[in-house]
């Protein structure tokens, strides 16, 4: 059982405290369906170190393990999607390494386990990529990176998406500004404000509106040639 606080300093500073196993375990079984989802994305906008996106991990997994059965391969492309699934953002540095590094641990002990002697390093580092472009230090509510003393810098907590684009074993990574998303599958409330908002706020510079529905649609800052998911460090 891991400690729901890592220090009273802390918790004054700014009140962190993690969340216990049980409770996470119930919130995650309130959305069972998405869990068992390989594909399906996650966000936990103050992830400590990844009480609740290990769990996750976990119930992807064995998911995998069922739909791989003992092909080495499909189970490192079904991990892989998996892992790069999950995002999170956390204001402080040490929850951010440790949540990377936790993730990497356990998504590493199952590929042990499942694939033994089939494990190769090229699949580790693009796990350990993943997740060094999925778990980000910044703040959640000014969605801004942060520095070494939590002060907000001026980069915006930025998002890589890697997607599978109808080519077996292979990811295309798009990166997106997470106020960007945040901000898709919403309406403007008039034109008028929309023109308004537009000519001050560089948001709506990575925004369409689907000509359909008239909700905004995220544009990404990069896009990046699609790449089997063993190179995908090449991306840079």
């Amino acid at each position: 059982m891991k400690k729901q606080v890592k220090s009273k300093e802390r918790v004054a500073e700014r009140g962190e405290v993690f969340t216990a196993e049980r409770e996470v375990k119930a919130m995650c079984d309130l959305v069972a369906t998405q869990c068992d989802n390989v594909d399906a994305t996650f966000l936990e906008p103050a992830c400590g170190d990844g009480n609740f996106l290990a769990e996750i991990l976990d119930r992807k997994l064995a998911r995998v393990k069922k739909d791989a059965k003992s092909d080495a391969i499909t189970w490192e492309w079904l991990s892989v999607r998996a892992v790069a699934s999950l995002y999170g953002v956390d204001i402080m540095q040490d929850n951010t390494e440790e949540c990377r590094q936790r993730l990497f641990d356990k998504w590493n002990k199952a590929y042990k386990t499942a694939c033994k002697k089939s494990c190769n390093e090229e699949t580790r580092d693009s796990v350990r990529y993943i997740l060094s472009k999925n778990i980000i230090c910044g703040n959640a509510l000014t969605m801004m990176c942060v520095d070494e003393n939590q002060q907000d810098t001026q980069d915006y907590i930025t998002f890589s998406e890697f997607k599978t684009c109808g080519r077996m074993y292979m990811l295309k990574r798009r990166d997106y500004r997470l106020d960007v998303l945040l901000k898709a599958n919403k309406k403007p409330k008039n034109q008028r404000q929309l023109t308004l908002d537009s000519s001050v706020d560089d948001i709506y510079n990575y925004l369409d509106t689907n000509p359909v529905t008239g909700e905004y649609m995220p544009k990404p800052l990069r896009e990046y040639t699609p790449l089997h998911y063993r190179r995908l460090k090449e991306n840079g």
